[in-house]
């Protein structure tokens, strides 16, 4: 199991004093922007960041905010190390022998490959590609299973790994979700393009929870849907994903 490390802001508390809440501990990689990364300071930032401390709030509970490498980051959560993941986990049949997920609070977000401009690649017959993904994903798992037998599928610790060797040539494509390659795109200016057709898997993004944490999936889930409401989850999206949304307006 590998160490935890805790972010800089150990303890964040909303709507009172942390002494009369419940703290509830979160766990998120720090390192999927703009789903969660580290800030200059070395604090957590990014959508789940904000949206957590907005549930919190709107829960009445104190945050503390933990960052875990993503290999280890169920395994931690079953040790009890803490109480909820939020780390761009889509809910997958798969996770769910395991674990327990809330409702989603962003929709399926549909897989996408990315390229270096120019590169030729036959996605509807890949053959003989290296397809790079981040280890333990949605991602990883449709590749073994379906380009596995013809391709090569490179994995790797995290996504910023996966982009650099795609940048020094050691892979030919990537695939990952697409609203975290969107702005990675983007960025590149014409460098790093999308190709192929989209790939839907998963049942969108959800917090993830021990299966004997019934209450505070049941608090969660209610905070979620207040949010969803009241406008919150949406602006959020807007404010981190650019084009997305809204999806949970009335």
């Amino acid at each position: 199991m590998k160490k935890i490390m805790l972010a800089a802001a150990a303890v964040v508390a909303l709507g009172g004093s942390a002494m009369a809440q419940e703290t509830v501990r979160i766990a998120t990689e720090g390192a999927y922007a703009p789903w969660n990364f580290l800030d200059d300071s070395g604090a957590p930032a990014g959508f789940e960041i904000d949206l957590g401390n907005a549930i919190c709030e709107q829960a009445s509970l104190s945050c503390e905010w933990i960052i875990n490498d993503w290999d280890s980051i169920i395994p931690n959560l079953l040790a009890g190390n803490y109480d909820l993941i939020m780390a761009g986990m889509s809910i997958t049949d798969e996770r769910l022998v395991t674990i327990d997920f809330t409702q989603n609070y962003f929709p399926p977000d549909p897989s996408r490959y990315v390229i270096l401009a120019g590169t030729e690649l036959d996605f509807a017959n890949l053959s003989g590609a290296r397809v790079g993904v981040q280890g333990g994903t949605i991602q990883a798992s449709y590749a073994e299973t379906n380009l596995g037998p013809n391709n090569t599928i490179i994995t790797f610790a995290t996504a910023d790994q996966a982009m650099a060797d795609l940048a020094a040539g050691n892979l030919d494509t990537i695939l990952a979700d697409g609203a975290y390659l969107e702005p990675v795109v983007t960025a590149s200016g014409g460098g790093i393009e999308f190709a192929g057709e989209d790939v839907l898997i998963g049942n969108g993004v959800g917090a993830g929870v021990r299966k004997d944490d019934g209450d505070l999936k049941a608090t969660v889930d209610a905070a979620i849907t207040a949010l969803k409401r009241d406008g919150t989850v949406d602006t959020l999206i807007a404010k981190w994903f650019e084009g997305h949304g809204p999806y949970f307006a009335d």
